[in-house]
């Protein structure tokens, strides 16, 4: 499963990228939000610790949308007056903050779900003015194998952190900001500030289909075989997915 992940991280990341480079940061941070990260993370651990255990977690990464918005806006208001490292190191202590907070008052399914979808509907009125963005300028082989290999080093870090915790933190580390992290600094370094702020509010909108894929996991686990219900969730996550287009659309 882990090579299954390090094979599937690393090429979505190529994916997003290029659909950044031919369609703009939009698109890129829309497909973004898809739970390529955090799904096979909550698979393994239904395998490993059963459906109760692995509920739980997705329950838990159900209310961790509140904790990887605060580090897209975090990094997205930094980046337009800071460096790449200062506004990852800003992001990452919003994230970390957002992830305590949780961890001390675990939700239940209902409640995780109402703070999400708050989450969701308030967040893009947050996100910074940007002003014009610039035409993305070519990537470079070298620059893509990186954002693929930090991708990858990434996921084994928060997959065998998950391994050593319990169901909310496995849950949480789920989806622990790898894809924001790697597209918001490379996106920063090569294409400005403007192009990661927009990616990055695009992926909240991309989210929505995060915040369907794991309510439906949580809820199913519990009714259906583990099977069916991460085929069940993922059939929920592509038909908010393709809802979702139309709000992203409609954004400035």
């Amino acid at each position: 499963m882990l090579a299954l992940k390090l094979f599937l991280v690393p090429s979505f990341l190529l994916l997003v990228t290029l659909a950044g480079k031919r369609w703009g940061p939009s698109v890129a941070g829309w497909l973004a939000g898809l739970p390529v990260v955090a799904g096979p993370i909550l698979f393994v651990l239904a395998v490993e610790h059963g459906a109760a255990f692995a509920a739980h977690a997705a329950t838990a990464s159900l209310s961790a949308v509140f904790a990887s918005v605060a580090f897209s806006l975090v990094y997205a208001h930094a980046a337009q007056r800071l460096r790449w490292q200062a506004a990852m190191a800003l992001a990452l202590v919003a994230w970390g903050a957002a992830a305590l907070c949780l961890s001390a008052r675990p939700l239940t399914q209902a409640m995780a779900l109402v703070l999400a979808l708050l989450t969701l509907v308030a967040a893009p009125r947050c996100f910074p003015r940007s002003p014009a963005i610039a035409r993305a300028r070519p990537l470079g082989s070298a620059e893509l194998g990186l954002r693929m290999l930090a991708g990858a080093l990434l996921t084994i870090a928060v997959t065998l952190s998950a391994s050593h915790v319990g169901p909310g933190w496995s849950g949480l580390l789920a989806v622990f900001p790898i894809l924001g992290i790697v597209l918001a600094v490379f996106s920063h370094r090569s294409q400005g500030a403007a192009f990661a702020a927009a990616l990055l509010k695009a992926m909240v909108t991309g989210l929505y289909s995060f915040m369907a894929f794991c309510f439906t996991l949580s809820v199913a686990l519990s009714r259906l075989p583990t099977a069916w219900a991460f085929g069940t969730a993922v059939v929920a996550a592509i038909v908010v997915q393709i809802a979702s287009k139309r709000a992203l659309t409609r954004q400035p």
